[in-house]
């Protein structure tokens, strides 16, 4: 499995800006893909997940006004996209397969950076 997160960049405060993650590799039938994050010296943070099979998502409730995950099956991509950016939204974002037979997220891509900043 392969993932590879990119559209990070500099973003005006209020903006919005939308995440890809494109998957290869498997058939991710049966997988929950996940987005997290990592600001500087904090912990990663789960934004959310989606199925890919029935496209059911989940948010917690830190960021589930701000976000909306979705998949193109048809294209193996994921996107996050958030709305309303903060500074404190400034992190290396990341997307993550849990595969059917695992309890956690076992593939991980390389993130990409938002920095969001006047």
């Amino acid at each position: 499995v392969q993932l590879q997160a990119y559209g990070g960049g500099f973003v005006l405060p209020g903006a919005s800006l939308r995440l890809a993650c494109a998957a290869s590799g498997h058939t991710f039938t049966g997988y929950l893909m996940g987005w997290y994050r990592q600001a500087p010296e904090k912990d990663r943070e789960f934004l959310g997940s989606i199925r890919w099979t029935s496209g059911d998502t989940y948010y917690p409730d830190s960021v589930k006004d701000r976000i909306t995950i979705t998949r193109d099956n048809a294209k193996n991509m994921v996107y996050l996209q958030m709305n309303s950016l903060k500074p404190e939204d400034t992190a290396v974002y990341y997307c993550a397969a849990r595969s059917p037979e695992s309890w956690s997220f076992d593939h991980w891509g390389q993130g990409t950076l938002v920095t969001v900043s006047s």
